[in-house]
């Protein structure tokens, strides 16, 4: 007698308990918040599950990635006091901090990052570098070099 293959619920659950601690590391860096980040990775996961049908098994990543990141760019809540470099990720625009979280924060490419955020590969270069330059002209006490 064989074994029976994990059901797709098992399969689901096995991938998000895999996928957990680094969605809720970028939703942390995105948001400046620990709860907020937790319950945007709950809100993509959820997402991923009601969709699990249409995504294929190769691309999970990919699409709970980029639903973390739109449903980010939808909120608009204002985070309590973060840590120096969540406030100093809070003082660039949204495009801006989303690039630099998935280009150095989740190691992305930068044409990754342009099929998550439906854009071209020069527009996250160009994000990424007047974040860049952002960020250095912010002073960073107590964010290490």
């Amino acid at each position: 007698m064989t074994p029976q293959p994990p059901s797709p619920r098992e399969d689901f659950a096995a991938y998000a308990a895999h996928a957990w601690p680094r969605l809720v590391r970028t939703a942390h860096l995105l948001t400046g918040d620990p709860h907020e980040a937790a319950d945007l990775a709950r809100t993509a996961l959820a997402d991923a599950y009601a969709r699990r049908r249409r995504i294929p098994r190769d691309d999970a990543d990919f699409h709970v990635r980029r639903t973390l990141v739109r449903a980010h760019l939808r909120r608009r809540r204002p985070a309590p006091a973060p840590a120096p470099l969540a406030r100093a990720l809070a003082a660039l625009p949204a495009r801006q901090r989303v690039v630099l979280v998935l280009r150095h924060g989740e190691g992305l490419a930068e044409a990754e990052i342009a099929e998550t955020l439906g854009c071209s590969v020069g527009t996250v270069k160009s994000y990424a570098r007047r974040g860049l330059a952002a960020l250095s002209a912010l002073p960073l006490s107590g964010v290490p070099r």
